[in-house]
C-alpha cells in the first residue's frame, strides 16, 4: 500500500511540475502585452527599462486591480467550490439511479427514455444550456444576475441563489456520464457467477442488486467520477459567465481578456493542482476497495 501510494504521489508531483511549466511559458510567447492593456500605447512608450522589470516582477498581484491572486481565490473560491460539489452531488443522485434502473429494466421505455436523456445532455454544451437557463428566469420571473458575492456563511438562502443554476446545469451533465458507466458497469456484475448464486438462496432482488452487484459495479463510476471532476473545473468556467456568478471561473474569463497573465498563471495552476488532487483521492480510494489494485 505504502509503495503504491509513494508512485501515485510522485506521478502527482511530477505532473504538477510539467503543468506549472507549460503554463509559463505559454503565457510568455502568446502575442500582446498586458502593459500596454493597462497603460495604452503612449504610457506604454513613455515607460523607462527600469519601470517596466518593477512591474512585471510584482509577482502574485492582478496587473488591473491591484489586490493579489491570494485574496481572490479567497474571496471568490469558496463561490467555485460550492458549484463543484453541489454539482457533484447533483450528478450522483441524478445519475447513479437512473443507472441502476436502465441495468434493471434493459430495453425498456425506461431504459431507452434515460438513454436518450444522457446522450442529451451529454451533447449539450453547458454554457448553451445556462444561456437558455437565464433567459427563461429573465423574462418569466425577471432573474437578474448576482452583482455582488454571498458566502453561505453570510446569507444561506441568498448565496443558494447564486450556486444553484450553475451546479445543476454542470451536474446534469456529468449525471449523464455517471448514468451510462453506473449502467453499463451493473449489466457486466449482475451477470456474474456470485450474483446468480444470491438470487438461487432466494434473496431478494433488492437485497442482490443493493448489496451484491453495486458495491462491484461502483468502482469505475467512482474512477470516472474524479474525471468528471476536470470537466466541472473547466465547465464552471463558461457556466460561471453565462449565470453572471462572480466566481473563479469569471475570474479566469476576465483575466483572460484583460491579459492579467498574474491572474490567468496562478488560477489555471490551481485548477490543475486540484485536479491532479482529487486524481489522487480517488486512486487512493480504488486501492482501498479493490485489493488487487493495492498490492499491485
Amino acid at each position: 500500500m505504502r509503495k503504491y501510494l509513494a508512485r501515485r504521489a510522485l506521478f502527482a508531483v511530477g505532473t504538477l511540475i510539467g503543468v506549472s511549466i507549460i503554463i509559463f511559458v505559454v503565457l510568455r510567447i502568446l502575442p500582446g502585452d498586458p502593459l500596454v492593456a493597462i497603460l495604452g500605447v503612449e504610457g506604454h512608450s513613455r515607460m523607462t527599462p527600469a519601470d517596466r522589470v518593477r512591474i512585471m516582477h510584482d509577482l502574485g498581484k492582478s496587473f488591473f486591480r491591484g489586490d493579489t491572486v491570494a485574496q481572490l481565490i479567497l474571496h471568490r473560491g469558496p463561490i467555485s467550490a460550492e458549484i463543484g460539489l453541489l454539482a457533484l452531488c447533483v450528478s450522483w443522485l441524478v445519475g447513479l439511479p437512473v443507472g441502476i434502473v436502465s441495468a434493471i429494466r434493459p430495453n425498456s421505455l425506461s431504459d431507452n427514455v434515460a438513454r436518450s436523456l444522457a446522450i442529451l445532455f451529454i451533447a449539450i454544451p453547458g454554457f448553451w444550456l445556462g444561456m437558455l437557463i437565464v433567459l427563461g428566469l429573465l423574462f418569466w420571473f425577471g432573474y437578474k444576475a448576482p452583482i455582488i458575492i454571498v458566502q453561505f456563511w453570510q446569507s444561506p438562502w441568498q448565496n443558494l441563489q447564486i450556486v444553484i443554476g450553475p451546479a445543476i446545469v454542470l451536474g446534469l451533465a456529468q449525471g449523464a456520464y455517471i448514468a451510462r458507466m453506473s449502467r453499463s458497469c451493473l449489466l457486466e456484475v449482475i451477470r456474474e457467477d456470485y450474483v446468480r448464486t444470491a438470487r438461487a438462496k432466494g434473496a431478494q432482488e433488492r437485497n442482490v442488486v443493493l448489496g451484491h452487484a453495486l458495491p462491484n459495479a461502483l468502482l469505475p463510476v467512482i474512477t470516472i467520477s474524479g474525471v468528471l471532476l476536470g470537466f466541472v473545473l473547466g465547465g464552471s468556467v463558461a457556466v460561471e459567465q453565462a449565470f453572471g456568478v462572480p466566481g473563479l471561473g469569471r475570474s479566469l474569463v476576465t483575466a483572460l481578456i484583460e491579459r492579467d497573465i498574474i491572474v490567468v498563471q496562478n488560477l489555471v495552476l490551481l485548477y490543475a493542482m486540484i485536479f491532479i488532487l482529487v486524481n489522487f483521492a480517488v486512486d487512493l480510494s480504488y486501492a482501498l476497495l479493490d485489493p488487487r489494485i493495492r498490492y499491485a
